[in-house]
């Protein structure tokens, strides 16, 4: 008995879908029948089929009317073959290759009626597929339109047709766009059309599709699924679901059809036809990309969505945009008076006050800190300018000016604590963590122009006075020694570096796997940060210098028997051996010049080795 599909829906089912596309762009495939071209007046593999027996028929004067397919068996002993008839029909490859282009590319007069053509469907799919809403399409047809269509836009599909070209293939993620064609195309003549060639794929082939239907949302269209024996096991084999999967018909699914609905927890979308479903779909998606106020999105689905647009040149706007959105959305949140204010807190709320704006702080630029990583780990030259607005913008929010300050004894060493300045400089802190995090990123990838561009190009404005961002920008001016215990809900001694090496760790655990590795990234970026703060302010005075050495990560390796630290060894050694070459001065930065870094090196060493000899490690 043939079950109904009955579906109440709490919102319009084409706006569910439309905003399940918009909100995981790239993460949903089309499964494409033989409906979806049927608007074309391109014939199903079955009526191809048939109108060559009928040719057959005729070449050989015999009549096969009613039924041609009863006929080709009763004269021919044999279920007809595609690849057969069309070798009876035409003998030549030439001439085999005529006749197919005529039931798939249209004549002169066929193109002035609008057959043969892509349709208002292909269209739409062409446009989501070239703004990276889809990615994946899988297809029953033998026909050439959504390549055509796709070609329209500018984008070359790699296409799949049998199991040989999937051993050839690029991945998935590495194409801007795949088309896997089942059942094979029309130009080559193994293609599937019978029901015992639609039973079963070649290993390859299933191996593919067990991806896709495993790894992406489904958007069926135009499929009956009555046929396609070798394609409902496909789906029928893939137990997860990801995503919702969207079911648009015409008429009530047949109970095969009804077997996967249920399998993959589909929604049915009832359709009038696949130009007026991709055509609403297209509109509705770009109406949200357009005019709706973004849902946030988590870090990992930023993380991916930077990473599909560093792929692409073509993307860069779409790239800008997605940071400069996000950018936007934190500064506006770290500026909220309300949620961040500098007064009206007392002595006896100052410690629970300050460990929850860092958490806050913390939680609200995670996005935007994932983001900057990812970007300056896997972006280029061209890219900088985005990192050095995002690491700008962030530090250089409106400045607050207040007539009093609130002191308090709160320290063991009985040194007054400004409440208001304690708060006024924590407000820094998602800067400093974007500086930190695109700096050791940049470093890790071996980017050191990226490293270059944010310590040295980007800038701070205070009272009118423009200077280099790292000047101001700095764990002491973020968070002095007297509040550093507030970290702790025990009131420990706790030193911000560290705390600020522990909160980082977890963000590039897909970047840089082992702890020690990360750890001499870490203490990599610190230590040329500082020499780069040195050669800025040159000869001025510069009281944070010395705190900031004697606090610095790195200067708890401090090895007393050879008088070095690992990682200052190490870089010297590099600088010795490749001296002007070594990448990070062929960036520009001081000077290029390795006799001009090697004395800032000095410079350093020697405040370090007097931090040692006074015995002020933190």
């Amino acid at each position: 008995m043939r079950c109904v599909c009955k579906v109440t829906y709490m919102i319009d089912p084409m706006l569910s879908l439309a905003i399940s596309v918009h909100s995981n762009e790239g993460l949903y495939a089309l499964l494409l029948g033989s409906g979806i071209s049927q608007e074309s007046g391109i014939r199903t593999a079955w009526g191809i089929t048939e109108d060559l027996i009928q040719k057959l028929a005729h070449v050989m004067g015999e009549e096969c009317d009613p039924d041609p397919e009863t006929w080709y068996i009763n004269k021919f002993d044999k279920k007809p073959d595609y690849g057969d008839l069309l070798a009876e029909v035409r003998k030549s490859p030439t001439g085999r290759r005529q006749l197919l282009k005529s039931y798939f590319e249209p004549n002169e007069e066929e193109r002035e009626q609008g057959l043969k053509v892509p349709t208002t469907a292909h269209k739409a799919i062409a446009k989501l597929v070239a703004n990276g809403y889809i990615r994946v399409i899988v297809t029953t047809n033998f026909d050439h339109l959504i390549e055509k269509a796709l070609d329209d836009v500018g984008i070359e599909p790699a296409v799949v047709s049998n199991s040989s070209d999937v051993k050839g293939a690029l991945p998935i993620p590495y194409e801007r766009c795949t088309i896997i064609k089942v059942n094979g195309d029309y130009l080559d003549t193994r293609i599937r059309n019978t029901r015992d060639e639609l039973e079963k794929y070649g290993t390859e082939m299933n191996k593919l599709l067990d991806r896709v239907f495993d790894e992406f949302g489904l958007i069926v269209c135009g499929w009956s699924a009555e046929w396609d024996t070798a394609l409902r096991k496909a789906i029928e084999r893939r137990k997860n679901h990801r995503f919702t999967t969207y079911w648009a018909a015409r008429d009530e699914p047949g109970e095969r059809a009804h077997k996967l609905i249920r399998h993959r927890r589909a929604e049915v979308i009832r359709i009038r036809d696949a130009d007026n479903f991709f055509g609403e779909l297209a509109e509705n998606v770009f109406a949200l990309e357009k005019y709706s106020n973004p849902h946030p999105l988590s870090a990992p689905v930023l993380v991916q969505r930077i990473k599909t647009y560093l792929r692409d040149d073509r993307c860069d706007i779409r790239l800008h945009d997605l940071m400069n959105q996000n950018v936007e959305t934190l500064y506006a949140r770290l500026i909220d008076d309300q949620t961040f204010p500098v007064s009206g807190i007392s002595e006896d709320e100052i410690k629970d006050e300050f460990r929850r704006r860092v958490q806050l702080y913390e939680s609200l630029t995670e996005p935007v800190l994932a983001m900057m990583i990812t970007g300056c780990y896997w972006g280029e030259i061209a890219h900088n300018a985005l990192w050095i607005n995002c690491l700008e913008r962030i530090a250089n929010y409106p400045k607050i000016h207040t007539r009093t300050s609130r002191s308090i004894v709160i320290h063991e060493s009985g040194k007054n604590i400004d409440i208001i300045s304690t708060l006024v400089n924590l407000r820094l802190y998602p800067a400093l963590l974007l500086l930190y995090g695109g700096g050791i990123a940049s470093i890790a990838a071996g980017k050191y122009n990226i490293f270059s561009a944010l310590v040295n190009d980007t800038r701070f404005i205070d009272k009118d006075e423009l200077r280099p961002l790292i000047v101001d920008l700095n764990r002491l001016g973020v968070m002095k020694s007297d509040v550093q215990r507030f970290l702790s809900d025990q009131d420990n001694n706790i030193c911000f570096c560290d705390y600020l090496f522990d909160h980082l760790r977890n963000y590039f655990i897909d970047y840089i796997y082992f702890y020690d590795d990360f750890k001499n990234y870490f203490d990599r970026f610190e230590y040329l940060l500082l020499l780069v703060r040195a050669k800025i302010l040159d000869h001025k005075i510069d009281y944070k210098i010395d705190y900031l050495l004697k606090t610095a990560h790195f200067i708890k390796h401090w090895n007393p028997e050879s008088g070095k630290i690992s990682i200052i060894e190490e870089i010297e050694s590099e600088v010795s051996r490749e001296g002007d070459n070594w990448p990070l001065l062929k960036t520009g930065l001081f000077d290029g010049s390795s006799e001009e870094f090697l004395r800032y090196m000095v410079f350093i060493d020697d405040k370090i080795k007097a931090s040692v000899d006074k015995g002020e490690f933190w």
